[in-house]
């Protein structure tokens, strides 16, 4: 196994980069904050980005937990990738890293000055300053459920000039280590932002019920209503259920893993 490295300071744009070092040497496997990655998905791992302190985080980067990373070594034992790239912020924490895993030694440290600008290194270091935005190399879907509740967005970018069928999408998120302060929505909170879409909704009568169950990976809102008749009631829960699961995800970030739609009865 041939094992590289991209070496910055901590906001610096490495995880957005990585991809682009990745194909420039062919790389299909990556480490990046405690996640091993495969192409556009997770393979092993737990990201650092979830933990609530930065001491926390640097500990989860460097898989000091010894189920996280045994886990990661099984993974990189299973899958025996020809190339591998680690992302650190110092030379001594990719060694570390490699040592942990038991990997070869590095045969390539890269700077992140030697991929990018000074320009996008300033951006870079701006959003993570005044935003607290973090970069996780794969597209949204993969990381939504570990990352319930927090900030999300989708960021694509286009490579060769924006041809078609060439987008690589990565994900921003908002670490709770980088929050100025904390927020819990509350079951009653959102059973209310429910309750007033579903009443929106121009074939709902009345909400009669709303009861919201928190799981680790999301939430599943139960709702009873009382409709108003329409030929095919089937179809209208199926499109009541996309507004919902949509509306509530858009205003909480939350992971929305089911709306069960219960009519209890119709008026006319």
């Amino acid at each position: 196994m041939k094992v590289y490295a991209l070496v910055g300071q901590s906001g610096t744009g490495k995880s957005y980069k990585a991809f682009m070092v990745a194909r420039d040497r062919e790389i299909e496997h990556i480490i990046d904050d405690g996640l091993l990655i495969g192409g556009t998905r997770i393979i092993a791992g737990k990201s650092a980005k979830r933990e609530k302190t930065k001491i926390a985080s640097v500990r989860r980067a460097l898989f000091s937990e010894p189920d996280h990373r045994q886990s990661v070594k099984d993974a990189l034992a299973r899958l025996n990738p020809e190339k591998l790239l680690i992302l650190g912020t110092s030379n001594k924490m990719v060694v570390e890293i490699q040592e942990v895993l038991g990997l070869p030694k590095i045969e390539e440290f890269i700077q992140i000055e030697d991929v990018a600008t000074e320009k996008e290194i300033e951006l870079a270091r701006k959003s993570r300053r005044e935003d607290g935005k973090h970069v996780i190399p794969v597209p949204t879907l993969e990381v939504k459920k570990d990352f319930s509740g927090y900030f999300i967005d989708t960021l694509k970018i286009f490579n060769k000039k924006g041809k078609a069928g060439d987008v690589v999408e990565k994900t921003i998120i908002r670490p709770t280590f980088s929050y100025l302060g904390k927020y819990e929505l509350t079951k009653n909170a959102i059973s209310q932002m429910v309750s007033i879409c579903a009443s929106g909704f121009e074939r709902v009568n009345k909400v009669l019920k709303v009861r919201v169950d928190n799981q680790p990976s999301g939430v599943v809102v139960d709702v009873e209503l009382s409709v108003k008749l329409v030929s095919r009631m089937d179809l209208l829960m199926i499109e009541l259920q996309k507004k919902l699961a949509g509306e509530l995800e858009h205003m909480t970030g939350l992971n929305v893993l089911g709306i069960n739609v219960t009519i209890k009865a119709i008026v006319t």
